[in-house]
């Protein structure tokens, strides 16, 4: 439809009121540097507060005992430690509730014809929760979230979820590696945490991994998408297609040892806004995960934006 929005964008201020301990690396200032780079690039971009999800959203990828434990566990001051990575504050809950309505929130946007793509930036980081257990900065896995809201509310019967966070989507892949519907294809380095994502993970044929070693550079990445990863998206002929945009594979990022640079995530958005122009009338959502060098993290983003509101040929 030509009266579709280009790209709509969601955030909600709760989604910087979760502060872990002094020094963590997922920290507010992160979200301030994407939605400031956005701004500044874009300035004429329409942007919506994202909701709160419900707890039966959640309930469709998550046991109740992590629901309970993330929304329930009252943290008045200070911060509750769940793993050596992972603390609850008393922002958390309404953080982590934004982070997965926005995913919601997104696929209705998009599946509704109000906008062709949409990009949520958001904070927690999702795709290490699996579905029982918060991990990895992560308390609930919003992409999987949206991917189900979208296979079970609005019946669609194939997603893709595509993840270039330089971490291995461990939770996504638990998630959804025995559900045909979904294909997930990733590409992180390894090794590295969470020590997951195996060329020989596949799930039932529906999970594609593409481990990079330490020190990879703009041509290996872009040869494991071109060869592996964008293949096996187009095989899937996807009518959703769903981005965990990490962006911590930038050379810069201090948790990783990838050599990436902001063209890189142009190039990789681009090359993905085709496959979705191909198979699905362009219907794209973004979810920001990683990325904690603030000046490459804001760089990156922007770039990601810029080719979803573009519609020429790929880079």
């Amino acid at each position: 439809m030509t009266d579709r929005l280009p790209l709509l964008l969601f955030t909600h201020p709760a989604c910087a009121s979760h502060v872990p301990p002094p020094g963590h690396a997922e920290k507010p200032e992160r979200l301030a540097a994407v939605v400031d780079a956005i701004r500044d690039t874009y300035p004429d971009l329409p942007w919506r507060e994202a909701p709160l999800a419900t707890r039966e959203q959640l309930a469709r990828v998550h046991a109740d005992t992590l629901i309970r434990q993330v929304l329930d566990t009252r943290v008045a001051e200070g911060t509750l430690q769940l793993d050596p990575d992972t603390f609850l504050s008393p922002g958390a809950a309404d953080a982590a509730l934004r982070a997965a309505g926005a995913g919601v929130a997104s696929v209705d946007a998009v599946l509704g014809d109000e906008a062709r793509r949409a990009f949520c930036a958001v904070r927690p980081p999702g795709h290490h929760a699996t579905r029982d257990t918060a991990m990895g900065f992560c308390f609930f896995d919003s992409i999987a979230v949206a991917a189900a809201h979208a296979l079970e509310v609005h019946g669609l019967e194939r997603v893709a979820i595509v993840d270039f966070d330089v971490h291995h989507g461990n939770g996504t892949q638990a998630i959804f590696e025995r559900d045909p519907r979904v294909v997930f294809c990733s590409s992180h380095q390894l090794p590295l945490y969470p020590e997951t994502g195996h060329a020989g993970e596949r799930g039932v044929g529906n999970v594609f991994n593409a481990p990079l070693p330490p020190g990879t550079s703009s041509e290996g990445f872009r040869a494991a998408w071109a060869d592996t990863l964008l293949p096996a998206i187009e095989a899937h002929r996807p009518q959703l297609l769903l981005i965990s945009a990490g962006f911590d594979a930038h050379q810069r990022d201090p948790l990783a040892q990838l050599e990436l640079e902001a063209v890189d995530y142009l190039w990789i958005t681009g090359q993905l806004r085709d496959v979705a122009r191909r198979h699905c009338e362009g219907r794209i959502v973004s979810m920001l995960e990683g990325g904690y060098d603030l000046q490459a993290l804001g760089e990156s983003a922007a770039a990601h934006v810029g080719a979803l509101v573009a519609d020429g040929a790929a880079w």
